[in-house]
């Protein structure tokens, strides 16, 4: 449970959730009940301290601002907001209810708390006051909207109070509001009837009543004050409605996927995923035109967005939420260039896009996986135009010697950016490569790359598909384009040099003709020998970047050793594709048994170790918690 929980909380919570469990599991099938999964992550915080903690912060529907815990457990509040662009804190607790009226300026009497949980769709405290209880709700319903409500079981005024870390209130009636260097806008709407008032950068209220509604929006595009304070007070009357379509909302992002025949530890698997990728929902912000999925929301460093994070993030979230699985797509295309190519990565500050190279072409299946989801012709016809720009821009760049086989490259002719381009940026495969150009800003690697080139075939039946269903023509070659990168002897699909030589590293390029289907079953039968001897790719957390076995393997290098997991579901997606579905499901069972944290309330990591499970570099990664999803939709099934 949460640090911060007391004893009494979790002891009550524990004697509920068995009564809930022995209540609602049907014979072997359990019926779906959302409260059940919580306390998914630590979201405690440290504001006062200065500084943000590594640990994830509960934010939702696509808000630039977030909130946690306070680890203080003598706070009757939830930390924040966090401005999750500018990296700091707005407070460190903008509404705190007190134990007693503030009698003394400056000395406040702290309530503290006896129990809180984490849901997926909300924050809850509980709080011991005059004889009776405080509970506060805290729910994101947008991105721009906060609602806390604050449930006094008493008749007693509660009084609240909450300060600024930087700058001061200005108000009107029962509506206060703070403005930022960036001309960016917090509003608190108290409901009418207390009092409230402000000196500097802190306020002081007082709510009559037993229920109170306070409104906290963010204005991110302009802050016209009557306008505000209408939707304020707004916001407070349809406070029902709107916490109803909070809970529907949610219900439908994880009832449609709960699969009543797997076991409660897996259902919270998915979960936990479905949780991290919606906390990593940002609005459309700068140059930035579409919603999308940012990497992590606790790395600083992840502000923007990823090509190849971007396909896998749709193929997931397309089961979740079908518009924010085609935005996130979009985001990507709008900074599509003239020659076709789509860019490695975007920012809300278009200046520090990169240009020096695409990533792996994945987004067909994005839009695959988004079509067979709603059968949204409209969709793919907005898209395929650019896909198959897309699709071309490949063999006009990065085909070195115009034999029909691609290469990883880059615009400036950087084996750095090349690397970046393949998405394995250390890959021991690429250590001794070395750069070609092809014509002037298109530059390819000395090697042909296994997986490159069956995802672009993979992308040619998805255009053909397209195609048919546009009415429109694609033609496509049977030419066995994986053929040439296996070695019968060692029974592997490998890079080659152009010119014809093996590059003779194991790593999980090798089974993507699996995944993608382009491998015979003789083949597929070879490569999963492979895949299951423990001396290489069977390890404790199975399917690492490099096999063990390598010599240049380390077990925290990057992409040369370290469980990636949209690697580890290719090979698990693989091996049910060529008729090994009881070993994929066991190797899923290891990778949800296994990982770190991963049942209780560790974030899911970009990487892990292969041989321990530990968690490595940044926590709440959306494309792991992606890849867990899609395992969980996939396992068990044939």
């Amino acid at each position: 449970m949460l640090r911060y929980f007391s004893w009494i909380g979790m002891f009550v919570l524990s004697v509920f959730s068995m009564a809930c469990s022995d209540s609602e599991t049907m014979g072997n099938k359990t019926a779906f009940n959302m409260d059940d999964y919580n306390n998914l992550f630590d979201i405690s915080q440290d504001p006062l301290a200065g500084k943000r903690l590594t640990n994830p912060l509960y934010t939702d529907g696509g808000a630039w601002l977030g909130y946690g815990i306070p680890l203080d457990t003598n706070i009757a509040a939830f930390c924040g907001p966090y401005d999750l662009a500018s990296r700091n804190w707005w407070s460190s607790a903008i509404v705190e209810v007190l134990g007693a009226e503030p009698i003394v300026e400056g000395e406040l009497e702290r309530l503290g708390r006896d129990s809180i949980v984490s849901y997926v769709d909300r924050l809850w405290m509980r709080s011991n006051y005059k004889g009776g209880k405080v509970e506060q709700t805290l729910r994101l319903l947008s991105d721009s909207t906060s609602l806390l409500v604050i449930a006094n079981s008493s008749a007693d005024p509660v009084w609240v109070s909450g300060a600024l870390l930087k700058g001061g209130w200005e108000q009107d009636g029962n509506h206060i509001w703070t403005e930022n260097e960036k001309g960016e806008v917090i509003m608190l709407s108290f409901p009418e009837g207390g009092t409230l008032n402000t000196k500097s950068g802190r306020y002081v209220g007082c709510l009559m009543g037993k229920h109170h509604v306070v409104a906290i929006t963010h204005f991110r595009n302009g802050f016209h004050r009557e306008d505000a304070i209408k939707d304020g007070a707004r916001i407070i009357r349809e406070e029902q409605r709107l916490v109803e379509a909070q809970r529907i909302r949610w219900e439908n992002y994880l009832k449609p996927n709960f699969r009543a025949e797997l076991s409660f530890e897996t259902h919270r698997v998915m979960i936990k995923s479905v949780a991290t990728l919606m906390s990593n929902w940002r609005s459309a912000r700068g140059d930035i035109k579409h919603d999308g999925i940012v990497p992590s929301h606790v790395a600083d460093y992840f502000v923007g967005l990823w090509a190849w994070d971007s396909w896998k993030h749709a193929v997931a979230v397309a089961h979740v939420d079908i518009n924010l699985a085609k935005n996130q797509v979009r985001a990507m295309f709008d900074f599509q260039d003239s020659a076709g190519m789509v860019v490695d990565c975007i920012y809300p500050d278009s200046k520090e896009n990169n240009y020096r190279d695409s990533k792996p072409p994945l987004a067909a299946w994005a839009v695959n996986e988004i079509y067979e989801v709603n059968q949204d012709k409209e969709f793919v016809a907005e898209m395929y135009d650019k896909l198959l720009r897309y699709h071309n821009w490949w063999y006009a760049n990065r085909d070195h010697d115009h034999n029909g086989i691609c290469e990883y490259g880059a615009t400036d002719g950087t084996l750095e950016a090349a690397k970046w381009e393949s998405g394995m940026d250390n890959a021991i495969r690429f250590d001794d490569a070395k750069m070609l150009q092809n014509s002037p800003g298109a530059w390819s690697m000395d090697q042909e790359s296994v997986e490159l080139n069956a995802y672009l075939k993979l992308e040619k039946g998805y255009l053909k598909k397209f195609a048919a269903i546009l009415g429109r023509s694609f033609e496509d070659s049977n030419e066995d384009v994986v053929a040439p990168f296996f070695d019968e002897n060692r029974g592997y699909f490998f890079d080659r040099r152009l010119g014809g030589n093996w590059i003779e590293h194991f790593g999980p390029e090798g089974w993507a003709p699996l995944w993608t289907g382009l491998a015979t079953q003789k083949q597929a039968d070879a490569v999963v020998k492979v895949m299951r001897d423990t001396t290489r790719f069977s390890t404790f957390i199975p399917f690492p970047t490099a096999a063990i076995s390598e010599e240049k393997f380390m077990d925290r290098g990057y992409w040369r050793g370290p469980i990636w997991l949209d690697q580890v579901y290719f090979a698990v997606s693989g091996l049910r594709r060529y008729g090994y579905t009881s070993l994929a499901d066991a190797y899923t069972e290891q990778v949800f048994d296994r990982l770190d944290g991963l049942k209780d309330e560790g974030a899911i990591h970009e990487n892990y170790e292969a041989r321990t499970g530990k968690r490595l570099k940044a926590p709440h990664f959306s494309w792991s918690a992606a890849h867990l999803f899609l395992l969980y939709k996939e396992f068990k099934t044939l």
